[in-house]
């Protein structure tokens, strides 16, 4: 059962959640509890691993403020992504543009670009201009109201409004001369196509050059009567899209996606069947051909022509919550269950590649201590958001925040009701979790070549000595309180990830890990403290 995210809200730089109490969830188990197996002859010799590095920084205490210095140089994987459309760009960009490009972030979101340097905003370019930036740094978040004020569509924002709306203008066979009607679907999604002017890169048929297209439209909740005009729209939106957009370019939507556990990891999410937006196939109705849909999209859905599905969840304050929230319950909150249970269940529902937008601050709720944005996620939480999500096989990361430009020091604001925002937020989040990236990325870059295993799920587990061994979900292990390891396979190479969310500074916790096969008969013990998150590298013996 999820949760309903029910109300758009507007920030600075752009759209965030308002989230409200689900109803109470059954609590049962939506697949079967995986089988102790259990060892019969003494552990085999053990193999060590090489833990990674960690920088070492003392975390900004400045509003408004953080450092890209905590770490050193590194980049990304060819084979992943991650777009900046965070706060705070403008603190280093005036004394090294490219900072961001050699701190982790492979993109820039439109609107942290640099203008008229990275992006023409005054006008037509100047002849002869063109961005610095490569199509893959370049990212554009389209959000609703594109469609609702610039081409006065009103389904945008109330989706109950599918059966009013025009996909394209008809043709008057007693006016040729009359004006293309812009308040139209295909006008909206086709002018995307002028993106390619910001970037003086524009090719003879016009086609949008951005490297990736992210769609925040959020109105995808309708009622049930209203579905099939709703999947007709989506489909045809997402078509004309690509019809305009250089072969390069990537489109894909916050929403629909396959299953959103809105920051929950169930049991029963385990069983969920894809959202109807995503599948429904495009069907004329009784206005739909008047209105002008098209016959050609009939038969294909919104997930057949998006590029890549956006599972992935916002946090709200008792996800950061160390004293007095309970988290290992079926229906309770918990920032790693969350953030990998979203993930294993929504690759298993399509092969499509995963970009989750991600957020380090509490989105606002109705959950206590959430009624703003003001709670940063704790060091481990940020780190750890920045290592664990990229053991799941995901291809890519939007980093959001609703702030952009940030002016450090600042007093607090008077009025109590901006409290929390901006520039009166504590930015060390960032630098923890950039600190995660670099862990990873910087020394384990050479993992991600595209012929890496995510084990996920099946990375195996004894929590006895090597008594019985385990391979649990995200829900399992958080209810069963055990501590959390995730694992990469390349070649004679094994990546572990380990971390007991949650856990007290003088927690002590000890888990083996095992890998035997494909010939590997790898074992090795680890030993956790606290809520550090532990990051470790070994090569393989053979069997």
């Amino acid at each position: 059962m999820k949760l309903l995210a029910l109300t758009l809200v507007l920030g600075i730089a752009g759209a965030g959640y308002w989230f409200m109490f689900p109803a109470p969830a059954t609590t049962y188990s939506a697949l079967p509890e995986p089988a102790a197996v259990t060892l019969q002859k003494p552990v085999p010799p053990q193999t060590t691993l090489s833990p990674t590095p960690r920088s070492r920084f003392t975390p900004t205490t400045r509003k408004g403020y953080y450092s890209l210095d905590i770490v050193s140089d590194f980049t990304l994987p060819a084979t992943k992504t991650i777009t900046f459309c965070g706060a705070g760009r403008n603190l280093h960009v005036q004394q090294d543009r490219d900072k961001i490009f050699r701190r982790g972030f492979s993109a820039v979101d439109q609107s942290r670009m640099v203008p008229n340097v990275e992006i023409w905003q005054d006008g037509n370019p100047a002849r002869g201009w063109q961005s610095v930036l490569k199509q893959s740094q370049r990212s554009w978040i389209v959000y609703q109201n594109h469609f609702r004020d610039a081409f006065g569509l009103a389904w945008a924002q109330n989706s109950e409004k599918a059966s009013e709306t025009l996909y394209r203008s008809l043709p008057n066979p007693r006016d040729a001369s009359a004006r293309v009607n812009r308040q139209t679907l295909f006008q909206a999604s086709s002018e995307l196509r002028g993106g390619c002017m910001s970037f003086g890169d524009c090719p003879p048929e016009w086609k949008n050059t951005f490297g990736y297209i992210f769609l925040d439209i959020e109105n995808d909740f309708t009622s049930v009567n209203n579905r099939q005009e709703q999947a007709n729209l989506y489909t045809f939106m997402i078509k004309t899209i690509k019809e305009n957009i250089s072969p390069q370019t990537l489109v894909g939507s916050i929403a629909p996606v396959l299953h959103n556990s809105v920051g929950y990891s169930r049991a029963s999410d385990y069983a969920a069947a894809p959202d109807w937006l995503w599948t429904m196939p495009a069907r004329q109705t009784a206005t739909s051909r008047q209105r002008g849909m098209p016959d050609n999209i009939v038969g294909k859905s919104f997930g057949d022509y998006a590029d890549f599905q956006m599972p992935g969840t916002y946090y709200v304050y008792p996800d950061f919550d160390y004293t007095n929230t309970p988290h290992n319950g079926d229906n309770d909150r918990h920032w790693l269950a969350a953030l990998l249970g979203e993930q294993e269940v929504n690759m298993k529902l399509s092969p499509k590649k995963r970009i989750a937008w991600q957020w380090l601050f509490n989105t606002q709720s109705e959950f206590p201590n959430s009624g703003k944005a003001e709670h940063p996620a704790p060091p481990a939480v940020a780190e750890g958001i920045g290592i664990f999500y990229w053991f799941t096989g995901a291809y890519g990361v939007l980093f959001w925040d609703d702030h952009n430009a940030l002016t450090p020091d600042q007093p607090s604001p008077a009025d109590p009701g901006q409290k929390g925002l901006g520039n009166d937020r504590n930015y060390a989040c960032y630098e923890h979790y950039v600190h995660g990236l670099w862990r990873l990325f910087k020394h384990h870059g050479d993992l991600f070549n595209g012929r890496e295993t995510y084990l996920n799920e099946a990375t195996d587990c004894s929590y006895d000595g090597g008594k019985t061994w385990y391979t649990y979900n995200a829900n399992q292990l958080k209810t069963k309180n055990v501590p959390f390891v995730r694992a990469i396979v390349n070649g004679d190479q094994i990546l572990i990830a380990a971390t007991k969310p949650y856990g007290r500074s003088n927690q002590a916790n000890q888990v083996m890990v095992r890998y035997v096969q494909n010939g590997y008969n790898f074992y090795t013990t680890l030993s956790l403290r606290g809520d550090e998150i532990y990051l470790g590298r070994a090569t393989m013996p053979r069997q």
